[in-house]
Protein backbone atom coordinates (compact mmCIF):
# COMPACT_ATOMS: atom_id res chain seq x y z
CA UNK A 1 0.00 0.00 0.00
CA UNK A 2 1.15 3.35 -1.15
CA UNK A 3 2.17 5.65 1.98
CA UNK A 4 -0.19 8.98 2.45
CA UNK A 5 2.97 10.92 3.76
CA UNK A 6 3.17 13.82 1.27
CA UNK A 7 6.18 15.82 2.20
CA UNK A 8 6.35 19.37 1.06
CA UNK A 9 10.28 20.47 0.94
CA UNK A 10 9.81 23.85 1.57
CA UNK A 11 8.73 22.38 4.74
CA UNK A 12 11.67 20.86 5.71
CA UNK A 13 14.58 22.15 7.75
CA UNK A 14 17.78 20.23 8.20
CA UNK A 15 20.30 20.45 11.18
CA UNK A 16 18.76 23.02 12.83
CA UNK A 17 20.70 25.01 15.51
CA UNK A 18 17.46 25.45 17.32
CA UNK A 19 18.43 25.33 21.28
CA UNK A 20 15.45 24.17 22.72
CA UNK A 21 11.83 23.13 21.61
CA UNK A 22 9.71 26.36 21.94
CA UNK A 23 12.78 27.63 19.12
CA UNK A 24 12.12 24.95 16.71
CA UNK A 25 8.28 24.68 17.17
CA UNK A 26 7.95 28.57 16.27
CA UNK A 27 10.82 27.55 13.31
CA UNK A 28 8.34 25.33 11.78
CA UNK A 29 5.29 27.04 12.83
CA UNK A 30 6.39 30.35 10.21
CA UNK A 31 6.68 27.63 7.70
CA UNK A 32 3.28 26.76 8.02
CA UNK A 33 2.21 30.62 7.98
CA UNK A 34 5.07 31.64 5.28
CA UNK A 35 3.20 29.25 2.83
CA UNK A 36 -0.65 29.72 3.32
CA UNK A 37 -1.27 26.43 5.92
CA UNK A 38 -2.24 28.73 9.26
CA UNK A 39 -3.87 32.26 9.72
CA UNK A 40 -1.84 32.90 12.93
CA UNK A 41 1.64 32.09 14.23
CA UNK A 42 -0.03 32.97 17.57
CA UNK A 43 -2.71 31.10 17.95
CA UNK A 44 -1.21 28.19 16.10
CA UNK A 45 1.38 28.00 18.84
CA UNK A 46 -1.24 28.28 21.71
CA UNK A 47 -2.87 25.21 19.92
CA UNK A 48 0.60 23.26 19.79
CA UNK A 49 1.24 24.31 23.56
CA UNK A 50 -1.97 23.14 24.78
CA UNK A 51 -1.66 19.95 23.42
CA UNK A 52 1.73 19.80 24.63
CA UNK A 53 0.52 20.12 28.33
CA UNK A 54 -1.79 17.12 27.83
CA UNK A 55 1.45 14.64 27.57
CA UNK A 56 4.54 13.94 26.08
CA UNK A 57 4.96 14.17 21.85
CA UNK A 58 8.46 12.83 22.18
CA UNK A 59 7.95 9.31 20.68
CA UNK A 60 11.41 8.20 21.74
CA UNK A 61 14.50 7.11 19.87
CA UNK A 62 15.18 11.23 19.35
CA UNK A 63 11.76 12.48 17.56
CA UNK A 64 9.03 13.99 18.58
CA UNK A 65 5.80 14.90 17.09
CA UNK A 66 4.12 17.58 18.02
CA UNK A 67 0.90 18.64 16.83
CA UNK A 68 -1.85 21.56 16.78
CA UNK A 69 -5.46 21.56 15.98
CA UNK A 70 -7.81 24.78 15.75
CA UNK A 71 -9.20 26.97 13.88
CA UNK A 72 -6.10 29.04 12.74
CA UNK A 73 -5.48 25.66 10.51
CA UNK A 74 -6.34 26.41 7.06
CA UNK A 75 -5.16 23.21 5.42
CA UNK A 76 -3.43 20.11 7.16
CA UNK A 77 0.52 20.11 6.84
CA UNK A 78 3.34 18.62 8.00
CA UNK A 79 6.82 20.05 9.22
CA UNK A 80 9.86 18.44 9.88
CA UNK A 81 13.39 19.96 11.49
CA UNK A 82 16.39 17.87 12.11
CA UNK A 83 18.34 19.34 15.04
CA UNK A 84 22.20 19.46 14.58
CA UNK A 85 22.27 18.80 18.33
CA UNK A 86 19.65 16.90 20.48
CA UNK A 87 17.25 19.23 22.69
CA UNK A 88 15.60 18.80 25.99
CA UNK A 89 12.16 17.25 25.22
CA UNK A 90 9.29 15.72 27.25
CA UNK A 91 9.69 11.80 25.57
CA UNK A 92 8.27 8.42 26.33
CA UNK A 93 12.05 6.78 26.70
CA UNK A 94 13.43 10.43 28.43
CA UNK A 95 15.75 11.16 25.59
CA UNK A 96 15.66 14.57 23.94
CA UNK A 97 14.92 15.22 20.25
CA UNK A 98 17.03 15.70 17.13
CA UNK A 99 14.36 15.18 15.08
CA UNK A 100 11.08 17.08 15.16
CA UNK A 101 7.63 16.67 12.52
CA UNK A 102 5.05 19.17 14.05
CA UNK A 103 1.77 18.26 12.46
CA UNK A 104 -0.91 21.02 11.57
CA UNK A 105 -4.50 19.93 11.79
CA UNK A 106 -7.82 21.65 10.88
CA UNK A 107 -10.41 21.91 13.43
CA UNK A 108 -13.28 19.26 11.47
CA UNK A 109 -13.92 15.55 11.76
CA UNK A 110 -12.12 15.02 8.21
CA UNK A 111 -9.20 16.77 9.37
CA UNK A 112 -8.95 14.35 12.39
CA UNK A 113 -9.33 11.78 10.58
CA UNK A 114 -6.55 12.65 8.36
CA UNK A 115 -4.14 13.39 11.07
CA UNK A 116 -4.94 9.79 12.77
CA UNK A 117 -3.92 8.32 9.36
CA UNK A 118 -0.99 10.56 8.76
CA UNK A 119 0.67 9.69 12.40
CA UNK A 120 -0.15 6.05 11.72
CA UNK A 121 1.98 6.41 8.56
CA UNK A 122 4.62 8.13 10.52
CA UNK A 123 4.80 6.04 13.49
CA UNK A 124 5.43 2.86 11.21
CA UNK A 125 7.79 4.73 9.14
CA UNK A 126 9.93 5.74 12.45
CA UNK A 127 9.68 2.43 14.35
CA UNK A 128 12.15 1.14 11.51
CA UNK A 129 15.93 2.12 12.52
CA UNK A 130 17.09 2.23 8.94
CA UNK A 131 14.56 5.58 8.35
CA UNK A 132 15.63 6.59 11.67
CA UNK A 133 19.55 6.58 11.02
CA UNK A 134 18.85 7.73 7.53
CA UNK A 135 16.67 11.00 9.47
CA UNK A 136 19.96 11.03 11.69
CA UNK A 137 22.45 11.53 9.29
CA UNK A 138 20.39 13.25 6.32
CA UNK A 139 22.06 16.67 5.28
CA UNK A 140 19.76 17.58 2.39
CA UNK A 141 15.94 17.68 2.26
CA UNK A 142 16.24 15.17 -0.45
CA UNK A 143 17.75 12.36 1.77
CA UNK A 144 15.52 13.39 4.29
CA UNK A 145 12.34 12.87 2.08
CA UNK A 146 14.22 9.71 0.80
CA UNK A 147 14.46 8.01 4.38
CA UNK A 148 10.66 8.11 4.03
CA UNK A 149 9.86 6.27 0.83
Amino acid sequence: MEAVIALDPRKIIVNSKSKNKEDVIKELTHLFFEYGDISSENDFLSDVYEREKEGPTGIGDLVAIPHGKGTSVIKPSIAIATLSNEIPWESLDDSGARIVILFAVTNDGEGSREHLKLLSEFAKKLGNEIVLEKLTKANTVSEIIGAFK
